[in-house]
């Protein structure tokens, strides 16, 4: 709403089992403060190879350009689940997806003149190990772990996109959003203790206004206009851990998730089809 009130059209990805009046009524939420009155909706689940690129080509034929790219949703799924790929769901919806999503709109945002995007990491990436990320056993599954392990992996692609698209004059930076009150491990997602655990800890959190703030921040501020590979939390760059700085295991990351999904940057002139994709 605030990026709507600044001037933004805004492109929304929802799942197809929100796609319905609820979302229809956010979109004329926002399209009531809006200077441009733009808002549109477009389906994706995240959690399907197939759904990121079917939005993608939606997004592609009805948009020239991109200007912010928010790498914004995320989730921990207990127990544990797949993607119709067969890959670990918390793992793919909080990076595999990201990854994926921003290389199939990179050539939009090079039509930018100035693109920024902005990646929604955690803290928790302190406590990621990257171990076992695509097919996790049940016996041994921690829907904690399988969550820092995407936030540190979010971290990674962060800094090693930097480098990649500088060049382009495109920003590349990560932040993080705190414990807010909204419906993250809602929805069926989590179960259990971790499910109470979560709900206890949003009951004394703040709104999601909080988180927005560096988020709005990354994507229209003057201040951070050509900045670039750089983690915050308040509006202010933020430290991340030696491990998510290790640029050896950012580039190892990085083949492994071109490898997964079977694509490479930069983009080749004829993109790769799903059904092309094997694990």
């Amino acid at each position: 709403m605030e990026l709507a009130r600044q001037g933004f059209d805004i492109i929304m990805l929802c799942r197809y089992r929100d796609y319905n009046f609820q979302v229809q009524t956010l979109q004329m939420e926002i399209q009531a403060v809006s200077r441009t009155r733009n808002v549109y909706l477009i389906p994706c689940d995240l959690g399907s190879v197939r759904s990121i690129y079917e939005a993608a080509e939606n997004i592609r034929r009805r948009f020239d350009r991109i200007d912010v790219l928010i790498n914004n949703a995320g989730r921990i799924v207990d127990p544990l689940q797949y993607s119709p790929e067969g890959i670990e769901l918390t793992f793919m919806t909080n990076y595999l997806s990201h990854f994926l999503l921003t290389y199939l709109l990179l050539d939009l945002l090079k039509a930018s003149d100035e693109a920024r995007v902005i990646n929604v990491a955690s803290e928790l990436h302190r406590f990621g190990r990257l171990q076992n990320l695509l097919h996790r056993d049940p016996q041994t599954y921690s829907a904690l772990g399988a969550y820092c392990d995407s936030k540190l992996a979010k971290l990674l692609f962060t800094y090693e996109l930097a480098d990649r698209l500088m060049d382009y004059g495109i920003t590349v930076n990560a932040m993080h959003p705190w414990l807010i009150d909204t419906n993250f491990a809602e929805d069926g997602d989590a179960k259990g203790l971790l499910h109470q655990t979560f709900r206890l800890g949003k009951a004394l959190a703040p709104g999601p206004e909080t988180a927005a703030k560096t988020t709005v921040y990354l994507a229209s501020s003057p201040e951070v206009r050509h900045v670039t590979g750089l983690y915050f939390a308040n509006c202010r760059p933020w430290p991340s851990s030696p491990k998510a700085q290790n640029r050896e295991l950012s580039r190892r990351l990085w083949t492994f998730s071109e490898t997964v999904l079977g694509i490479r940057y930069p983009q080749t002139v004829e993109q790769p089809s799903p059904e092309l994709i094997t694990y």
